[in-house]
């Protein structure tokens, strides 16, 4: 009986605060410059490549608590990439993406500018 009364009085804050989280859609994002118009979903996707194509966490560019904030200059600099991805895709006139940040950043934060050196002859 004890253990029920424990188990039951455990239960109650559990149940009590998922009551009190609101249902519906997420908040909008915020501060959206270049992906104007993107479904949420597409955002997120597009953000969680730039992590793979960079190696890098969403603090990289974002300032952690304020994703919305503009103080982390990378940040800008992404914005420029895509820009710079946007236009270069839009020159081909089949209409697939030819380049993306992976084409260049290859899981580096700076672009690789020429290939490495060639591994010397045995």
């Amino acid at each position: 009986m004890r253990l029920l009364l424990a188990v039951v009085l455990l239960l109650v804050p559990v149940c009590l605060s998922a009551q009190d989280k609101p249902k519906g859609p997420p908040p909008p994002l915020k501060n959206i410059k270049i992906l104007v118009g993107e479904p949420r979903e597409q955002v997120i996707m597009t953000m969680r490549a730039f992590t793979v194509a960079l190696g890098v966490q969403c603090t990289f560019c974002h300032v952690q608590g304020d994703f919305a904030s503009d103080d982390n200059p990378k940040k800008e600099t992404a914005r420029m990439m895509l820009t710079m991805a946007r236009d270069i895709n839009g020159k081909f006139p089949d209409g697939k993406r030819h380049v993306s940040c992976y084409t260049c950043h290859r899981g580096a934060t700076e672009p690789a500018t020429e290939p490495p050196a060639a591994a010397p002859a045995n």
